[in-house]
């Protein structure tokens, strides 16, 4: 007997495979218990599929830098606040609990090196979906990602005293929440690139900092991390103590092009005076004396991306005047704000 096969036959037929599709789904028969594992041809598929889309996304979108392994520190407490307990750590294993999830954390001790830094730097940057793998917190701050790529690409060959090194565990009588790990006990950062000083900050601005962290409207996701576990008192406690801790408030020296955008600014650019708001009895961060390399990279998160048009930037204060700094003067003024003079 022949069948003639039509259009409304295979549209029926589809239909049909749709329908009972849909009603195994409705069944409930199907196991979706972590504890029952995948088939192996599933397990195949989805990792493969996963790893097919990694390679494709990331060669398009991820940037050409992806890796920057100035700032191992502040990754590295991240990675213990947020990642060991699923991925365990150079001397320590991860949560039992964690590692009965369908599927379980990889060791990256072991995957890492199957990534390129382009493919880590969109995997920590966007997650993976159907998976434990959370997207980074907040979607724009890329150079938090860039620290984490390099922090992650060194695990494989690092020792657990190398570990422990990098991520200074303190004490819980004296720092419960462990904000020396990053910014040191004297509160100036640990000497790393990307973390500020807060030795003679405002404690007024350090709390309102805390504050923002935790409640989003502050963009960082290692801080985020950290604030949002934080109680008031907690938060207070902490602004106190950095404050009082000696640092900022130093002299700025050197170029003259840059003492004039603080002290005068550049009516031409409509950019005002830094000191018109950096200022002592001002209600805003003490910048004078603060880290040169935190200053202008955070000036060029502001400017944002320059393929970007002005009009679909941030419109928030600190980004419009950021703007309007000259390119060419992000360094030289940063020098001269920490007081560092020109370079020889």
């Amino acid at each position: 007997m022949t069948i003639r096969i039509t259009w409304k036959r295979v549209v029926a037929t589809l239909i049909g495979l749709f329908a009972l599709g849909m009603a195994f789904a409705w069944s409930g028969v199907m196991n979706l218990a972590a504890s029952s594992g995948h088939w192996a041809i599933t397990d195949w598929f989805l990792h493969w599929a996963m790893r097919n889309s990694v390679r494709t996304h990331a060669a398009f979108s991820s940037p050409k830098d992806p890796a920057d392994p100035s700032g191992l520190v502040s990754a590295a407490g991240h990675f213990a606040n947020a990642c060991a307990v699923c991925h365990g750590a150079p001397g320590q294993k991860p949560a039992p609990v964690m590692q009965a999830a369908t599927p379980p954390a990889p060791d990256l001790a072991v995957n890492a090196r199957e990534w390129t830094d382009r493919q880590l730097f969109w995997i920590l940057q966007h997650g993976v979906k159907y998976t434990g793998m959370p997207a980074w917190a907040v979607q724009d701050r890329p150079d938090e990602v860039r620290r984490m790529v390099a922090f992650v690409r060194r695990l494989p060959d690092m020792t657990p005293a190398q570990y422990r090194a990098l991520v200074a565990d303190a004490s819980p009588a004296v720092d419960p929440d462990n904000c020396t790990g990053c910014h040191g006990t004297d509160g100036r950062g640990r000497g790393s690139r990307d973390i500020p000083i807060l030795g003679g900050q405002n404690p007024a601005y350090l709390l309102a900092a805390l504050q923002g962290y935790a409640n989003g409207t502050r963009s960082s996701a290692v801080m985020q991390q950290v604030a949002m576990r934080m109680d008031p008192a907690a938060m207070q406690a902490a602004a106190r103590r950095f404050a009082a801790m000696p640092g900022l408030g130093g002299r700025p020296s050197g170029n003259a092009a840059a003492a004039r955008i603080v002290t005068q600014g550049l009516p031409e650019r409509q950019l005002p005076a830094c000191a018109s708001c950096h200022a002592a009895g001002k209600p805003y961060p003490v910048i004078a004396g603060q880290r040169a390399s935190y200053i202008a990279a955070r000036l060029r998160h502001w400017q944002g991306d320059k393929n970007v048009v002005d009009a679909r930037k941030s419109h928030a204060t600190m980004p419009v005047i950021a703007r309007r700094i000259p390119k060419e003067m992000i360094d030289p003024l940063a020098r001269y704000l920490a007081g560092e003079g020109e370079p020889r």
